[in-house]
């Protein structure tokens, strides 16, 4: 049986323990990734070349969540032959919620002060989406990247991500709550699931009795 690499990147801030609750039959087999330290200034497709080289099997499935779903698809284009799924995520700039498509023309995203995302609760919020306060404790275990020049870079990269085409080799879950990025604001085709934003982890059922179905219908 030929196994199936299956690539897992996290959210912006947050650990590869997002995906503790993910389990999925063989032959797939799943590769945890993980943030590195952006350089400088580094442009998104610099920082997606640096983390292919993380990817060591041929032919790999990239499985990106919010933030890291736009950085599986910068991925991709140095990945021959990947498949690509996002969750909770964004397949072009199109789809990017107003005050995100307003901050890249007023720049407002770099006056924020980002102490402010040091407060745990704020960070949770932001990376989580709203609907979650019950469970602000919990989540909080899966935000391990707190230094602010990451996470000043990976908002400057969100907000300024200039992709206007959609690929065809994309697979999008998302869930119908979704607060960060509103489900009204994404194009067709998608796969619409209950939860909000933090649905890999609220809606692991869903995703370990339906992700491996989707993956291996060919």
């Amino acid at each position: 049986m030929k196994i199936v690499n299956l690539y897992c990147m996290p959210g912006m801030a947050a650990s590869p323990k997002i995906f503790e609750f993910i389990s999925l039959p063989k032959p797939i087999k799943i590769h945890l990734l993980s943030w590195i330290p952006p350089l400088k200034d580094e442009p998104l497709t610099d920082y997606a070349i640096r983390m292919c080289e993380r990817v060591t099997q041929t032919n790999p499935i990239l499985l990106g969540v919010s933030f890291g779903g736009v950085l599986v698809q910068e991925m991709s284009k140095y990945l021959p032959g990947c498949q690509v799924v996002i969750v909770s995520s964004i397949k072009s700039k199109d789809e990017l919620p107003l005050s995100m498509k307003m901050a890249k023309k007023t720049n407002a995203h770099k006056l924020l002060p980002m102490q402010w995302i040091n407060n745990l609760d704020n960070l949770s919020l932001f990376v989580f989406g709203e609907g979650i306060q019950k469970r602000l404790a919990l989540y909080q275990k899966y935000l391990s990247e707190r230094n602010p020049d990451y996470l000043s870079w990976a908002i400057d990269s969100l907000v300024n991500w200039d992709k206007t085409e959609i690929s065809n080799n994309i697979i999008h879950i998302h869930g119908e709550k979704d607060t960060v990025f509103p489900i009204k604001n994404l194009s067709h085709p998608f796969i619409k699931i209950k939860g909000g934003h933090a649905a890999i982890i609220t809606q692991a059922h869903w995703f370990n009795k339906e992700l491996s179905k989707i993956l291996l219908k060919d």
